[in-house]
């Protein structure tokens, strides 16, 4: 059991780094490009990071699901790497089909896939959000220091 919470626990500190990885490039990428998405027009360049930022959600859960499906491939708990990574998918998204169950003596450590999953999404819901608000805030901004 303690050996399936420190396991749980590493692959969860990955995937966060795996976000943190993203979230840090988006920040970087914006950073980049502030002039450009401060001018008009307005809207196109929302869409536009709107569109990165579900790019960056899209990778994190992807590379984060990787993580787990590879994690129970080599420990041997399927019988393949297909339904490895079938069970990391349904369970990061907590969607919990149950037609693949774990090994009772692997159950913890599904347990905090899903719960790995759940940390993830909130943290893709503040990314997604607080990357449209915060170039919107700053348009506006700039929009009033320009008459």
């Amino acid at each position: 059991m303690t050996g399936q919470i420190l396991l749980g626990s590493l692959l969860m500190m990955g995937s966060i780094a795996i976000a943190g990885f993203w979230i840090w490039t988006l920040e970087w990428t914006y950073a980049r490009h502030e002039g450009w998405l401060l001018r008009a027009p307005h809207r196109p360049k929302l869409i536009l990071i709107v569109v990165a930022s579900s790019l960056a959600v899209l990778a994190m859960v992807t590379m984060s699901v990787w993580l787990w499906a590879v994690t129970f491939h080599i420990l041997g708990i399927f019988s393949g790497f297909e339904e490895a990574m079938y069970f990391a998918l349904v369970t990061f998204t907590t969607l919990g089909y149950g037609d693949v169950l774990m090994p009772l003596e692997w159950r913890i450590l599904g347990g905090l896939a899903a719960a790995n999953g759940l940390l993830s999404f909130g943290l893709m819901t503040a990314l997604m959000v607080e990357s449209l608000r915060h170039v919107r805030v700053r348009q506006i901004a700039f929009m009033k220091e320009r008459p």
